[in-house]
Order: C-alpha cells, then sequence, then structure tokens
C-alpha cells in the first residue's frame, strides 16, 4: 500500500501524507456514512490496533469476522466475545451482510479478502477511520507523538476513572489495568447497552447510542492513541490532542522529516473549536509544534522539566517500583506516586494529566493523580519478567533510538539505586529494514550507553527482506567491542550467559519477536555453571 497525500494545509511545510486516502487497498476515507453498517470484517485482526476495532464494533453490537496469518493473544477473547475469525487470508471468509472492511498499512493490494471486497463494491477503510466511526459523538483526547503514546493513553483513562469518568479507549498494545486494549467503558464483561450481548443492537453510527457518559457508544470521553506512522491519525477531530514528542521517524513512509511535521501540522488543525493542544516542552519537535499551533489560534498548554512550562515537573524521586513526583502550575502544587519507573514515564504522566484537565476542567486535580497512581504500565513497556541466575530480566518494546536511550537510562537508574555492582545489558532486535538503515548511527550511540550490548538479526515485519541491512548496519558504526553483532537469534541464550552476572539488568528490546527468546534466555541464566 503506496502512500498518498492528505489535503494541504496553511503552512510552510509539504503536503502531509495519509494512508486514508483512496489508493490500491483503501476505497473511502472514513467511516460508511451512507449506509448503516451492521457487520464489519477486520483483515489482520490479531494485531494490537486491529484488534481494538474488532473489541469496539464488537461492543457497539455490530457483528465481527476477520483474519489473521496466525493465532495470537487478541484473537482468542474476540472470539469469546462472539467474532468469528479465520486463520489464513480468504475471500470465502468475508459473509454476504457484509457492510465494511477494515485494514491496516501492512494489509497489501493483492489480500484475497481486499480483492473480493473490490469485486463486490464493499467499502475498504483503515482502521483509524473505522475507529472515529465507532467513536462518533464522543469527545475525543487523542495522544500522539513519535514515542510514549501507549503508555500516556493508559495513564489518562486510569486518571479519568480515578475522577469518576468512565471513558471509552483504544491503543495499540495490551493493559493490565485495563483489562483490555479498547472498550466502551466499565470493565468489559459486554453487558453494557448497545454492546454485542445485547439483543437487537443497532448500527453505528446512529442506533444503539447510549445517553452522554453512559456505557457503550454515544456520548462522552474517548481517550485514543493516535498513530502517525501512516499519517491515519488525521482520522480524528480531538477536544484535547497531547504530543509526547516529535522527531523523525517513519520515514519509510512519509518520505522524510518535513512531510512527517507536516502530518502533526494537519491533526492540530483538526482540533475541535474550544479544544486545545498539550505538547511536551521539553522535546524540541512537540514545542516547535505548539509554538506554530498557537500563532494560529490554538490554545495551547506545555508540559514537562522546561521552567516555563505550563504543568511543570518541580521534583521526581525514582526507583525501581517507581517515581515520586512534584508537579508545579500557576495555581497550585500536586504530589504524586507512580506505579511506573523512568524520567520518560514521569513525562508521560504529566502530559496525561494535562491532556485530560483540559478535557474535563471540573475534574478534581487530585482525584485525576490518584488514580494515575495506580496504572502499572501496559505490556512489554518495562515489563519485568523475572530474576534468572541472579540477573533482572526485563522486556521493552523499545524500537526508536530515543526510546532505546530512555528505557537504557531508566535501567541505569535502577541498577544504581540497588548498589549491588550490576551492570546493563541490552540484547535489542532492530525493527525494519528501514528504520535501521535511517538510523544505524543513532542505535549504535545509545546501544554503547548500556555495559554490553547485542544487535539480533533485524525483524522485517511488513517490509521485504534487504540482503543488504543486518546487524552490522548497527554494529559498525560503534567503536570498541561493547556492542555486537548476533548472526543467529538463537545464539542470544549462550551468549548472555556466558557474559551475565548477579546483580545485573538485563533489557530484551525491540517492537518485533524478541520477546519470544526471553524464556530461553532466563533458562540459560538459570542453568548450573560447571565450577572452574
Amino acid at each position: 500500500m503506496s502512500p498518498v497525500e492528505a489535503r494541504p494545509g496553511h503552512w510552510d511545510h509539504p503536503a502531509p501524507r495519509s494512508i486514508l486516502r483512496p489508493g490500491d487497498v483503501i476505497t473511502q476515507p472514513s467511516w460508511p456514512a451512507d449506509r448503516a453498517v451492521r457487520s464489519l470484517h477486520v483483515v489482520r485482526i490479531g494485531g494490537a490496533g486491529m484488534s481494538a476495532v474488532g473489541r469496539l464494533a464488537l461492543e457497539a453490537g455490530l457483528q465481527v469476522s476477520g483474519s489473521d496469518s496466525q493465532d495470537g493473544q487478541f484473537i482468542g477473547p474476540l472470539r469469546e466475545a462472539g467474532a468469528r475469525i479465520g486463520i489464513g487470508f480468504d475471500a470465502a471468509l468475508l459473509a454476504e451482510d457484509v457492510d465494511v472492511v477494515v485494514v491496516s498499512t501492512a494489509v497489501r493490494p493483492d489480500n484475497p479478502e481486499v480483492l473480493a471486497a473490490h469485486e463486490r463494491g464493499i467499502p475498504v477503510i483503515h482502521r483509524a477511520a473505522a475507529l472515529a466511526g465507532l467513536l462518533a459523538g464522543r469527545e475525543l483526547v487523542a495522544v500522539a507523538g513519535t514515542h510514549g503514546k501507549t503508555s500516556t493513553t493508559g495513564m489518562a483513562v486510569m486518571a479519568l476513572r480515578g475522577a469518576g469518568q468512565d471513558p471509552a479507549w483504544a491503543l495499540g498494545a495490551a493493559v493490565p489495568d485495563l483489562g483490555r486494549n479498547a472498550g466502551f467503558g466499565g470493565t468489559g464483561d459486554n453487558s453494557a447497552p448497545g454492546s454485542a450481548s445485547t439483543p437487537g443492537a443497532g448500527s453505528v453510527p446512529g442506533a444503539g447510542s447510549a445517553p452522554d457518559g453512559a456505557t457503550g457508544p454515544g456520548g462522552g470521553i474517548a481517550v485514543i492513541e493516535a498513530d502517525e506512522s501512516d499519517g491515519s491519525f488525521l482520522a480524528f477531530s480531538p477536544r484535547s490532542l497531547v504530543v509526547t514528542n516529535l522527531e523523525p521517524d517513519h520515514l519509510d513512509f512519509h518520505g522524510d522529516e518535513q512531510t512527517l511535521t507536516a502530518a502533526f501540522d494537519a491533526l492540530t488543525m483538526q482540533i475541535v473549536p474550544g479544544g486545545s493542544l498539550i505538547v511536551c516542552a521539553d522535546d524540541p519537535g512537540a514545542r516547535a509544534l505548539g509554538e506554530r499551533a498557537a500563532a494560529r489560534g490554538v490554545p495551547v498548554t506545555t508540559y514537562g522539566s522546561d521552567p516555563g512550562a505550563d504543568w511543570r515537573v518541580l521534583s521526581e524521586r525514582g526507583g525501581a517500583a517507581g517515581a515520586e513526583i512534584e508537579i508545579g502550575t500557576s495555581a497550585d502544587r500536586y504530589t504524586c506516586e507512580l506505579s511506573v519507573a523512568g524520567h520518560h514515564n514521569v513525562l508521560n504522566a504529566v502530559g496525561a494529566l494535562a491532556a485530560v484537565s483540559a478535557a474535563v476542567p471540573d475534574a478534581d486535580v487530585g482525584a485525576l493523580l490518584g488514580g494515575l497512581a495506580t496504572f502499572t504500565g501496559a505490556s512489554r513497556r518495562f515489563d519485568v519478567a523475572g530474576l534468572a541466575g541472579g540477573v533482572t530480566v526485563v522486556d521493552d518494546y523499545a524500537h526508536h533510538p530515543r526510546e532505546v536511550a530512555a528505557t537504557i537510562e531508566a535501567a541505569r537508574g535502577i541498577v544504581e539505586t540497588q548498589q549491588r555492582g550490576g551492570r546493563v545489558l541490552v540484547a535489542f532486535q532492530p525493527h525494519l529494514f528501514s528504520r535501521t538503515r535511517d538510523f544505524a548511527a543513532d542505535f549504535a550511540a545509545v546501544l554503547g550507553g548500556a555495559d554490553r550490548s547485542w544487535v539480533l538479526p533485524v525483524y522485517a515485519a511488513r517490509e521485504d527482506p534487504d540482503p543488504g541491512i543486518d546487524a552490522r548496519t548497527i554494529t559498525a558504526h560503534a567503536p570498541g567491542a561493547s556492542v555486537q553483532p548476533l548472526t543467529a537469534s538463537d545464539e542470544l541464550p549462550a551468549t548472555v550467559r556466558e557474559v551475565a552476572r548477579p546483580g545485573d539488568l538485563l533489557l530484551m528490546l525491540g517492537a518485533g519477536d524478541v520477546v519470544e527468546l526471553t524464556p530461553a534466555v532466563m533458562a540459560a541464566l538459570d542453568s548450573p555453571r560447571e565450577e572452574t
């Protein structure tokens, strides 16, 4: 699926790119407004973002079918909730009464289900357009940025719950505190009005809506993770938009930093009247975005450690279990104990707090902070897998140089606090050949911040293999021997066992399947060592 241009904006940047426009796969940029939607089919429904669409559709009372290349953690719960899901792609999976087909950027033009939809005249839309349609009628708190979206989105939902709100939400990862990665509110038992278990539930949008603030489709608030990777966040018109950071990434789609920046500028122009933009003052890209938006008359709130931030981090004390922070505004000071570690999570928390305070100005800040304190993290965001051979093993999704640097910094703070002489070790799996190529020197620099790092073979994800790009593309930029390439992933357990010692902290980093190596690594660390 090739990127296509979105409508031009009014700024000194190229026109933004968005996958929403009709092309080889997409036939319609938004939720079909010309027909009642009662049944939808989700291609690659097993992904975190795609399963969120399926989950919301089920809770809206729609019939849901889907497909994926393999089974996964999100498919079983969707089947239990009533979705009909096939493994493998087959035109026969599209029922006769399917009203719309939902795809992601990873779905190719020759997918048999897409071809069948085109032949039958069924609208094919992107998952972001589907989310926008399913959440129609709700005021959106959207979280955008190159990093930190998932955690900040989860934090915002928990903060609102602490203040007695019951928002809908959709994000791109599992969050244990929420029970699932999307929902219209409540605990996820599908017993609310308009849910899949309610007989006679109507189509979306329109019929079957619940009253304002109630669980189910209709009015109230929704908190969403807004994805910049393919420009699909331009499907949304948020009331409160928080941008955690803005720096080069996803250049395989956007082409260059200027076009990526144009997409963010376009999103700020879609903030609804009376809404606001919240940006991290510590991040140059986000701060500049806020300055441009303010010049166009958009209300802008800043947060961070910067002395001029509207929501300022006055102090923080971190540890392995979380952080205690003090926040200052022009009107008051607040303290909060977070259940997640690292300065990056402190910033995520303050951004979430600023965003929900803007969206619900009457909410009690103390109650919001109480909800925020209960957030324990998203899956694969500094997940402690356990202790093996005296080594703490942590799984994390970091796949961009800045994310890798922040995760290593958090790990360094923990081992220093423990005062056991431990070291920070990193097993890093690069994600995408294009990202590996574009940021090879940056990856080498940040991995050099660990005591020892190993670079695994590249995880291709949606890209075709590139024989000219591998682990050595990164390690060639690393001086010394602290950053080493591995030619095969199965070399990692024995390699780590040879180097690691009690008190060390091992980070398993990457957005691919590196997490599947963790059990073998821990088993190797736990295995008896021969005495010499």
